[in-house]
């Protein structure tokens, strides 16, 4: 059996793909690198593997309320300032990865630009 990392790493590569089929998601990259594990929606990460935890874009507020409900960190990027918008989901939540992952989505679409329709 697998060690507790690759047990977690291949949860996120079944998140990946089961996001990567959707309009305007493109799989991680890979090589190195900040985002190097990151899910895209035209071009903007929403979620990433980082560390072990699944790390996710969502509204403030949202993020906020998950924290106190103890279900994750405010994600800091190793710089030392927590990012607002940003949740990082350890193996201990009780959190689906793949709701969240698309609650993500859903908030990266509400924030992308319109594409016009000519």
């Amino acid at each position: 059996m697998g060690s507790e990392a690759d047990r977690l790493l291949e949860r996120y590569l079944t998140l990946v793909d089961d996001l990567v089929g959707i309009d305007g998601v493109t799989p991680p990259p890979g090589g190195s690198g900040f985002g190097r594990g990151s899910l895209k929606y035209q071009g903007k990460i929403f979620a990433m593997f980082v560390r072990g935890h699944l790390v996710v874009k969502l509204p403030e507020a949202r993020v906020a309320d998950l924290i106190t409900a103890g279900e994750g960190a405010a994600f800091d990027a190793n710089k030392g300032t927590p990012m607002r918008e940003w949740l990082s989901v350890g193996e201990r939540s009780r959190l689906d990865w793949l709701s969240l992952a698309t609650e993500a989505l859903d908030f990266a679409r509400s924030a992308a630009p319109k594409r016009s329709r000519r």
